[in-house]
């Protein structure tokens, strides 16, 4: 039982460490709201016409891929470190996680996710 008090106490932690920042700043913040401020801010330029534009579902559906074979590199890493040490097993495994990766890029290529227009 004394083991799960460290994970409490270390989930107790992490919750009130951002949570208090988060309130801090609300709390002690300074609240001088006025037309300069709420506006949108681009670059230097004033904007014209309306600020909110609505971006082409397509770059976040490629952002989400470039995300997803990232995170995959990082998963691969470790395993083509120590492939030499690994058994058959593990080699398999890491064969079909490679596979299934492959199969989900050709469907996004054909379905022409990969393209930026």
């Amino acid at each position: 039982m004394n083991v799960w008090i460290y994970v409490a106490l270390f989930m107790v932690v992490g919750l009130v460490i951002p949570i208090g920042a988060i309130a801090a700043g609300f709390i002690f913040g300074p609240k001088k709201p006025n037309p300069i401020k709420e506006s949108t801010y681009e670059c230097g330029i004033e904007t014209v016409g309306d600020a909110w534009v609505q971006f082409k579902a397509q770059y976040y559906i490629f952002a989400l891929v470039f995300l997803v074979f990232d995170v995959e590199a990082v998963f691969l890493f470790p395993w083509a470190v120590k492939l030499g040490q690994l058994g058959l097993y593990a080699v398999i495994e890491g064969i079909i996680f490679v596979s299934i990766l492959v199969v989900g890029l050709i469907y996004t290529w054909r379905k022409g996710m990969l393209e930026w227009v």
